[in-house]
């Protein structure tokens, strides 16, 4: 898939157009010429040689901004390569993503960092934001070299899917990328509770005879994080959070005034530690689901703002990769094509309304990342993601847009439907 500037002048009709960023929720009309958002109204007209799409019941936002996604390349290409990730991203309405650094080799050269925004460039449908190392590596030993990785082109710093136990450590990364105006981001698993484990600590994780990890972990290391960015006034943004207790810590830093940001990710509201069932290992996700309780609480915190976005947190697995006894099965679970649809099941809920879910999904984490992306302005590029939400279609592994076929969701009903994905004014999906 390659981009193409010339781009046909494009009018959406009959559309519920909703930008979060500026306000916008109305049925109207959008026109979009040479890849660029030039008006929206209540009606238009018909300019000349437009082309016209018209979707009744439909709604037209932001393309979706997905701020955790592991990509697979460079090293991990039998699990997803950025390639087959476009097409996944597309099929969800995703036309900007951040990569994970904890690749191999890890994205901790500048070069590297280059050459992902490249990539992105070259496939033509994807606007590619990389993250970089926090560490050499992402091996939690030595810093990388902060301040070459964002003059590259790194939107934030991470070690990935491995949290930064080293309090010193990241006390330091924080007064570093503190000058440099960048966040760190951090897996919040305190990793000396947490190794070796396979799901959440409990009566369920005993009873299948799992070694379990203490939901405890995660505000162990939320606790530790929010008083080093007291200490350093650095920004910390902790990922794919996932206990009421973390949350907690989490609200109480924001209404103190500290630079403290969160996102989740749809397993995490969706579904609870049952998912598991009787040793189910696309459900072994890291962290790992949690109970009910902790359920609700996320969707709570998702409601009020303590939450500021909704990310896939894509991790590819081979099915081999999962093909073992659950507690040597590799932790992760593919996000890209599932995370509308299932964001969307708790705007039919009630849980959310659909102007907060798609904020969630676009302008929020446009916001945490520097990014222009996630809004329909005049002006700004046409990255639009075109669906329906009472469309319904079902989950089947094996059936999935690109490589990675590792869903938690496998069989799911869900209702909301991708139609149509637009990078600069051109259709990449639908």
């Amino acid at each position: 898939m390659t981009s193409d500037v010339r781009t046909a002048d494009t009018l959406f009709t009959g559309v519920r157009l909703i930008d979060p960023a500026s306000g916008l929720d109305q049925i109207g009309e959008m026109l979009v010429r040479n890849g660029i958002i030039v008006d929206r109204a209540p009606s238009l007209g018909r300019p000349d040689g437009v082309q016209i799409i018209q979707e009744d019941g439909a709604v037209l936002c932001p393309g979706l901004v997905d701020m955790r996604v592991a990509l697979g390349e460079p090293g991990f290409e039998y699990r997803e390569t950025i390639a087959s990730a476009a097409l996944a991203a597309a099929a969800g309405g995703i036309t900007a993503l951040a990569a994970l650094p904890d690749s191999n080799p890890a994205i901790d050269d500048p070069a590297l960092v280059g050459m992902l925004r490249a990539r992105g460039e070259a496939i033509g449908s994807l606007t590619i934001l990389p993250y970089a190392a926090v560490t050499r590596g992402c091996q939690g030993q030595d810093l990388a070299e902060l301040g070459l990785l964002q003059e590259a082109g790194a939107v934030a710093f991470t070690d990935g899917t491995r949290a930064i136990g080293s309090a010193r450590l990241m006390r330091m990364a924080l007064s570093y990328a503190r000058g440099f105006g960048m966040k760190i981001i951090q897996h919040p698993e305190d990793p000396s509770l947490s190794s070796g484990g396979a799901a959440t600590e409990g009566e369920l994780a005993t009873r299948l005879g799992l070694p379990g990890i203490p939901a405890a972990a995660e505000a162990i290391l939320v606790a530790r994080d929010i008083r080093l960015a007291q200490l350093t006034g650095g920004a910390v943004h902790f990922a794919h959070v996932s206990t009421a207790e973390a949350l907690a810590l989490i609200r109480a830093a924001k209404s103190d005034g500290l630079n403290v940001t969160s996102d989740t990710a749809p397993p995490y509201f969706d579904l609870n530690e049952t998912a598991i069932g009787e040793f189910r290992s696309y459900a072994k996700l890291s962290p790992p689901l949690r109970k009910d309780a902790d359920r609700q609480a996320v969707l709570a915190a998702l409601a009020d703002g303590t939450i500021d976005a909704i990310a896939s947190d894509h991790q590819p697995r081979d099915a081999d990769d999962k093909r073992l006894p659950f507690a040597l099965a590799s932790p992760g679970g593919s996000g890209l094509a599932t995370l509308l649809a299932v964001t969307l099941a708790q705007v039919h809920g009630g849980a959310l309304s659909l102007v907060q879910a798609i904020s969630l999904l676009t302008i929020g984490p446009a916001r945490l990342l520097a990014s222009a992306a996630g809004t329909l302005t005049k002006g700004a590029p046409a990255d639009l993601c075109l669906f329906h939400p009472d469309r319904i279609w079902q989950v089947k592994a094996g059936n999935l847009p690109g490589k990675a076929q590792n869903t938690p969701f496998d069989g799911r009903a869900l209702e909301g439907r991708v139609l149509g994905t637009w990078k600069a004014g051109r259709r990449v999906f639908g």
